[in-house]
């Protein structure tokens, strides 16, 4: 079986939308930490002081073919496709530990 990791940037607070959207289309569950933007959009400045930008990032582990459909949803739940609204993007995952009650990691991984 094939895994994909689906990521989502998104500012603070867009998260827990995101993740059910996400279980709607499919997901199993999901990865969400706080963190900050340094890129220059984030670098912005008030009264001489930097603010931070707060973010979440929210990472899915799916198999391949239920990627496509929960990225759709991702994107959709999340505005993504606007300017400024976060980023997604999917690596290919090509070695994958701790899965060992599925199945069919047993003989990938001999647990």
């Amino acid at each position: 079986m094939e895994f994909n990791a689906i990521f989502v940037i998104t500012q603070r607070g867009k998260a827990d939308k995101l993740v059910d959207k996400a279980k709607e289309a499919g997901a199993k569950g999901a990865t969400v930490f706080f963190a900050r933007g340094t890129g220059i959009h984030e670098a912005q400045k008030f009264f001489g002081l930097s603010l931070d930008a707060a973010k979440e990032v929210v990472i899915i582990l799916t198999e391949a073919p239920t990627t496509k459909k929960i990225a759709a949803a991702l994107v959709k739940a999340g505005n993504l496709d606007a300017p400024g609204t976060g980023i997604a993007f999917v690596i290919p995952v090509t070695a994958l530990i701790g899965l060992c009650h599925r199945e069919e990691m047993h003989e990938f991984l001999d647990c």
